[in-house]
């Protein structure tokens, strides 16, 4: 992972004067701060998204293929492909541990080389949380997939090559796997062109 650079003219961090929280639950924690920007204004509702970590797995087999999923998803109501993700847990060591982990019980791959791909977040006005994409080459299946119970995933091995067409044609629509997805076929792109 880099290090953030910060540069001379950067903008000030804004003051919490006050943090309250509206919601605790699992999968909406919603707190609303009252806020001074360094000019002096204040911001007395400024509403902020709390969620864990996630992590996503663009993963390919040793056949250059790529594992995708489909599933439903109710935010949109309707059916995508995506990449393997879930949350960081608590108990994981790291990002990568957990993506290792979302792989595994989500498609059945495991193994194979694993890097850090990028950082990104949703939402950086009004959700707390970073995704941690990681790049796993040459998985292999390592048994069924562990789906939990509220889980119900298709899997599908489709060429790299297709992967453009999947977002072109409008069957991949969640950002947070078309950014990691873009910058790994970028690289790809570069090493050819430099190899």
């Amino acid at each position: 992972m880099t290090t953030r650079r910060t540069f001379p003219d950067d903008p000030r961090p804004w003051q919490v004067l006050r943090r309250e929280y509206l919601c605790r639950k699992p999968w909406l924690t919603l707190r609303q701060d009252h806020v001074r920007l360094p000019g002096g204004n204040e911001i007395g509702e400024y509403w902020v998204s709390e969620y864990p970590d996630w992590v996503n797995a663009v993963a390919i087999t040793r056949q250059d293929q790529i594992i995708l999923i489909r599933q439903y998803r109710h935010g949109i109501e309707g059916v995508h492909f995506e990449l393997p993700a879930g949350v960081v847990d608590a108990e994981d060591a790291g990002p990568e541990i957990a993506a290792r982990r979302e792989l595994r019980e989500e498609t059945g791959y495991a193994g194979g080389r694993w890097s850090h791909l990028m950082t990104i977040s949703a939402n950086p006005a009004l959700q707390s949380n970073r995704v941690h994409c990681c790049l796993a080459e040459e998985v292999e299946l390592a048994g069924p997939a562990a789906h939990e119970a509220t889980e119900d995933i298709r899997i599908h091995v489709v060429p790299v090559d297709e992967v453009v067409r999947l977002i072109d044609d409008g069957e991949m629509v969640q950002a947070l796997n078309i950014a990691p997805l873009t910058r790994y076929l970028l690289s790809r792109c570069h090493h050819r062109r430099h190899a």
